[in-house]
Parts: C-alpha cells; sequence; structure tokens
C-alpha cells in the first residue's frame, strides 16, 4: 500500500493532482479543501489511500492522516465506496462527520450528494461505532459563518491556475450560497460552486 506521496506539485485539475515523484507524475484524486492546500511547482505531501479495482488502480490523497483513516473507516458501511466516501469529506471535516454520527444528525448526511434520508440512517447506525468520537475544536453543524472563507477560495482557485479577475469574480459568485448555508461555510462545496460559475463563463 502506498501510504503518503512526497514531491513537487506538477499539475491541478478540479478533483486531482498530480505530484512528481522520482521522475514519475503520480495521479492523486483529491478534495476540494485539500486541493485547496497546493501549489503548482511547491512542495506536497499527501497521504494516500490506494483502491485496487480489477480495471484501474486509483490513488485518493488528503491533506493528512486523519482524513486518510475516516476514508478508509467510512468504506467500511455497506454501500459506501471511495467516491461516496471521498463526497462526504468534501463536504465535511472528519469532526463534523465524527459529530454527526456521534449525535445522529441525519441533516448533515444527507448534505452529501448521493445520500438520501433513508442511506443516512443506515450509515448512523454502521458507523455509530466505528468511527469514533470528535478528536478536534471544529466548529458545530450550523455554527456562526466564520471569516476567511473567501481568502481561502480564493487562493484556492489561483492554485487551480485561474487569473486574479477570474478568481475574484468566482468567488462574488458564490458569495450568496455561503451567506444562505447559514452555518460555517465549508471551502469544499463553495470551490466546486465557483468552478462550476468558472466553466459557464467560459
Amino acid at each position: 500500500m502506498i501510504a503518503f506521496v512526497s514531491g513537487t506539485v506538477a499539475a491541478l485539475a478540479p478533483d486531482a493532482a498530480v505530484v512528481e515523484v522520482g521522475g514519475v507524475g503520480m495521479s492523486v484524486q483529491c478534495t476540494p479543501d485539500t486541493l485547496s492546500t497546493l501549489r503548482l511547482g511547491q512542495p506536497a505531501k499527501l497521504h494516500t489511500s490506494l483502491v485496487v479495482r480489477e480495471d484501474s488502480l486509483t490513488l485518493y490523497g488528503f491533506a493528512d492522516d486523519d482524513a486518510r483513516q475516516v476514508f478508509v473507516l467510512l468504506q467500511t458501511a455497506s454501500g459506501v465506496g471511495p467516491r461516496l466516501a471521498q463526497a462526504m469529506l468534501a463536504v465535511h471535516s472528519p469532526d463534523v462527520l465524527r459529530r454527526a454520527v456521534a449525535t445522529g444528525d441525519e441533516k448533515a448526511l444527507t448534505a452529501v450528494p448521493g445520500i438520501g434520508k433513508k442511506g443516512a440512517q443506515k450509515l448512523l447506525l454502521e458507523l455509530k461505532d466505528r468511527l469514533g468520537a470528535p478528536v478536534g475544536t471544529a466548529p458545530a453543524i450550523g455554527a456562526p459563518v466564520t471569516q476567511g472563507w473567501r481568502d481561502q477560495l480564493h487562493a484556492a482557485l489561483i492554485g487551480l491556475g485561474y487569473a486574479t479577475r477570474e478568481a475574484e469574480e468566482a468567488v462574488t459568485a458564490v458569495a450568496p450560497q455561503a451567506e444562505a448555508a447559514g452555518g460555517t461555510p465549508q471551502v469544499g462545496p463553495l470551490l466546486k460552486a465557483a468552478l462550476q460559475t468558472l466553466n459557464r463563463a467560459r
């Protein structure tokens, strides 16, 4: 198993990064939050999980080992594959997921694309004794909006190769979505919305 990759960021895409390791470019599937920490041409270390299928080998990367471990644990629930596990981590941080499971918060799980009410109920039952208790001080779901999401989103778009003007326009376009959320804005979903805005503009 490839536990991590460390090298220079050679390319960035909306859902993946290419890290050059010993002259080999390794494509790593990442959440928007993880991608927002990477910069082209800069060194990076990604904790990884290799998913083996009959017709493919896919490497999933995370900014820290906690997210990687949660990614693996989520897949122990029936019906949860790597893509859904990654989607859950794109919408919620590991600690928010732990809190949602610990408190039986269906709403938090149904916020993830691909999870309906029945699916959320089933996941809450299956994951209850697997994820463990929250370990950090992640903001509670529904907490007041924190400042700084604009800067994080802007930096992520610049890191993906967009011009400053394009990044500023995209941030402005998703601002209503961030304010309407009524909770702590997650950079991941906002980055997805911003990328859709930019794709429509091109």
